[in-house]
Formats: C-alpha cells, sequence, structure tokens
C-alpha cells in the first residue's frame, strides 16, 4: 500500500497512531512524500545521503548562495535551514530543483505546524537557487494534513521491514537505490 491509498483511510490511521509528541524530523516528512522505502531506512539508522553527489552538490548550493545566514537551526527534533526574523519569523528551507516540489512543501509546513505546536507562528520560504526561484508555503487549512503524514510515518517506522519499492524515475539519482534495485 502507497502513502496515498493510506491517507484515503485516515481514520485507521489516526486510531493505531494517535498524535503524541513532534518527535519527527523534517527529513522523514520529505521522504514519505519521495519514497516510504528510502523513510524507513533512514529511520532505522540506514544512512547514505553523506555519499551522494546530490547532496553535496546542494548543501554546495545552500552554502554559496546563502553563505551569510545562520545555518541549520535547530529546534528540538527539526533542523531549518536558516531563519529570518522581521515582523513575522521566515522559515527558509533551500531545495536544488522543483521535482519532488510536494516533498519541499510538507517539509516545510510540518516546520510551521512544529512551531505552531510551541506557540510560535511563522511562513516558510522555499528556495530554489538554480531556477532562482522562491516559494511562500503557509500553513492555513493544512493542519489535518500534516497530522495524516505524521500518523503515517510512524506507521512506516513501525513496520518490521521496509515497504516494497516502487520504481520512478527518481530512483537514480537516490542515495538509497542500491538498496533497492541492485
Amino acid at each position: 500500500m502507497n502513502y496515498s491509498q493510506n491517507c484515503n483511510s485516515q481514520s485507521n490511521l489516526t486510531e493505531e497512531y494517535p498524535l503524541t509528541d513532534l518527535l519527527i524530523g523534517g527529513t522523514e516528512i520529505n521522504y514519505l512524500f519521495i519514497c516510504p522505502t528510502k523513510l524507513w531506512y533512514f529511520s532505522h539508522g540506514i544512512t547514505m545521503e553523506e555519499e551522494n553527489e546530490w547532496v553535496d552538490l546542494g548543501k554546495f548550493l545552500h552554502e554559496r548562495r546563502y553563505g551569510n545566514e545562520e545555518k541549520e537551526v535547530q529546534i528540538g527534533s527539526i533542523k531549518i535551514d536558516f531563519i529570518r526574523k522581521g515582523d513575522t519569523i521566515e522559515v527558509h528551507e533551500v531545495k536544488l530543483g522543483k521535482s519532488i516540489e510536494r516533498a519541499h512543501e510538507m517539509q516545510a509546513l510540518y516546520y510551521l505546524y512544529y512551531l505552531k505546536r510551541l506557540g510560535i507562528g511563522a511562513k516558510a520560504v522555499l528556495h530554489y537557487p538554480k531556477l532562482n526561484e522562491t516559494k511562500e508555503i503557509s500553513l492555513d487549512g493544512h493542519e489535518e494534513e500534516v497530522e495524516t503524514a505524521i500518523r503515517e510515518i510512524q506507521r512506516v517506522k513501525s513496520l518490521p521491514t521496509p515497504p516494497e519499492p516502487v520504481k520512478s524515475k527518481k530512483c537514480k539519482k537516490c542515495a538509497y537505490y542500491e538498496l533497492c534495485w541492485v
């Protein structure tokens, strides 16, 4: 069963995986929308990103383009690329490209949800420096969607083995490619 099929049965998710705390990181939200198999490996301590050229490129772009910003702001279980404070707190996430834009949006929404649960109102901005584009994200009307994603992450993480991978064009650039397809 994939993520979208499971979203249709939210009442089952709510009963089996109640929201008890916010111990999920933004990477887990992101991976849920990219590939539940990747999420399972990552959440079980199997990390392959350190050796991935695409991750290195993303870090390089982030450093080069936003070198003056305080990087990787840790708040509890989340690590935000950078924050700007003004009239409104802005959470900023830097991404390499838009091919997995939905995963980026959900990660930003989770950060806003997390901060709201701490009593902090904020908005988010996604940066795509290679495309010279930004996108503003607001939590308004998305809280239930975030809560459903949290429950689905809890479900995937509780599985005794990784979910069966689903081959897509994203797989070839994935740090976990060899675990799934070789």
